[in-house]
């Protein structure tokens, strides 16, 4: 059973016992903070203030320093769950009682569907055709690399931690995933803050980054068909299934939205109808409910819906204006603070464990910044720009967090090594801004080509550039770029955004 599904109807269990509730409420002795069948969303509310209001303080003071929104979201769930708070007596079993725990969960499960169509939204496949080699060879070397160490760091932690009943083959290719993947959209948040979507390195490392991305959800999706197929034969269904869904959706369903598009005028105004509003949206869930029911992970589901968007006249732009802000605000703090409530640095107990999540965190960085950074320099970049490309692809953030949540969800992580998992991931991301700028620091910086001013798209501000100066050759394209990572938009209008470096 998938992960969206087992939560729908863990959830309607306990709906089905509802009876109807105090009338006269706190007036009748009722107490709000205390879980009641009847009425679940009194306490569901309580749980979304503290999470909300925690984070975004901690986002506050994190923000100073440049570090992502996710960052202040996970250690917000740390400081809550079990790690510090959870010690306090009676402060779990009140504010987040086992028993309400599927309310929340089916919430952010919700959150995170969208934001992977969101995400989708965002990976204009033609980046991969229209750039440098430059851009491809860096991103191959930049999975290569990680995903061999990766796998051959599985399997001392298989044999240290994890349980034999768990299949040895798909720990290995998890922590492989695991390891390689990239976070696009918290690369792209980093670019943005430090200026460097206009450079040849943010161009070239951009461009690494989608195609890290894409491979990376790829083989996580291989992974968890796999580990829920529980045969060979199982597992090939799931994958055919999967292979003939998606190619359902990229050639009828894609024409008939794009023709519908047409039809209702959204795609030449750039601004979707009602109508087509509730047609993505109605696409969307379906997507991943199809997805799910069939053994890989409704997140995928939402993924691929997001591929088969038009981008015509910021079309796609405009669709991710309209639920973007719900999303940084209310469901993705949920889901990546559940990833904090899960995790628990109490059980990180000795100096074996301690030693492992060192490795972890050496292995998942030098993999990265190596295989990139060599291959830039090989390619014309001077040390420093080399160095910020490393460091830039070997950012986690919060893609690396959805994928340790699908292998906890799966039963490939135990709590222990999720939780070790989860700190590696955050010490990776919090390196990647002080490390860029030491590397690449503004007055060292060659911008990729001139920025021509272009016609803002409906309901977009126009990005800013300045000319600048290049021995490169570029393609011309708009890209957007979501930088403000979850809590707005910075969409810039590249004319000469991506070079192709011969």
């Amino acid at each position: 059973m998938g992960v969206l599904t087992a939560e729908l109807r863990e959830v309607a269990s306990t709906l089905s016992r509802r009876a109807a509730p105090e009338q006269a409420g706190i007036f009748s002795g009722d107490n709000p903070a205390v879980y009641n069948l009847n009425d679940p969303i009194r306490l569901w509310v309580i749980q979304v203030v503290v999470i909300i209001g925690f984070t975004q303080i901690l986002a506050l003071i994190l923000g100073r320093i440049r570090q992502p929104r996710v960052i202040a979201e996970v250690i917000g769930g740390v400081i809550l769950g079990p790690s510090i708070m959870g010690r306090i007596p009676n402060f779990s079993t009140t504010i987040f009682p086992t028993v309400s725990l599927p309310l929340l969960n089916l919430t952010s499960t919700i959150g995170l569907v969208l934001f992977l169509f969101l995400v989708a939204l965002e990976l204009d496949i033609r980046i991969i055709k229209r750039n440098a080699k430059a851009s491809l060879i860096i991103s191959a070397a930049g999975l290569v690399l990680p995903l061999g160490l990766g796998a051959a760091l599985g399997v001392p932690i298989y044999h240290q931690f994890i349980n034999p009943d768990v299949n040895f083959g798909y720990f290995v290719l998890f922590t492989a995933v695991a390891v390689g993947i990239t976070a696009f959209p918290v690369l792209c948040r980093i670019l943005t803050e430090l200026k460097l979507l206009d450079t040849t390195v943010g161009a070239v490392t951009l461009a690494a980054g989608v195609g890290n991305d894409v491979v990376g959800w790829i083989l996580l999706a291989l992974t968890v068909a796999l580990v829920n197929a529980g045969s060979g034969l199982t597992a090939l269904w799931v994958l055919l299934t999967a292979i003939g869904f998606v190619i359902f959706l990229l050639f009828p369903v894609r024409w008939a939205f794009r023709w519908l598009a047409r039809r209702t005028g959204s795609l030449e105004n750039g601004q979707p109808t009602p109508l087509m509003m509730t047609v993505t949206i109605v696409l969307v869930f379906i997507s991943a409910f199809f997805t799910d029911i069939i053994g890989v992970h409704a997140i995928f589901g939402g993924f691929l819906a997001g591929l088969i968007i038009p981008h015509d006249n910021g079309f796609a732009i405009a669709l991710v204006e309209k639920f973007e802000d719900l999303l940084s605000i209310l469901f993705l703090p949920l889901y990546f603070t559940l990833s904090g409530l899960r995790t628990n640095l109490g059980l990180l107990d000795n100096g074996i464990t301690w030693g492992y999540v060192f490795l972890i965190c050496t292995i998942a960085f030098f993999s990265k910044f190596i295989g990139c950074s060599v291959t830039a320099y090989f390619f014309g970049f001077n040390w420093r720009e080399s160095g910020a490309i490393g460091s830039l692809m070997s950012c986690k953030g919060l893609v690396e967090l959805i994928v340790l949540n699908v292998g906890l969800q799966a039963g490939i992580l135990d709590t222990r090594t999720f939780s070790m998992f989860v700190l590696h991931a955050l010490i990776l991301t919090f390196m990647t801004t002080p490390l860029t700028l030491l590397f690449y620091p503004a007055h060292l910086r060659s911008h990729a080509g001139t920025v021509v001013a272009v016609p803002p798209r409906p309901g977009i501000e126009e990005g800013s550039g300045r000319p600048s100066t290049s021995q490169e050759s570029f393609h011309h394209k708009s890209f957007c770029c979501r930088g403000q990572d979850r809590t707005g938009s910075s969409c810039y209008d590249f004319d000469a955004a991506f070079a192709i470096l011969h």
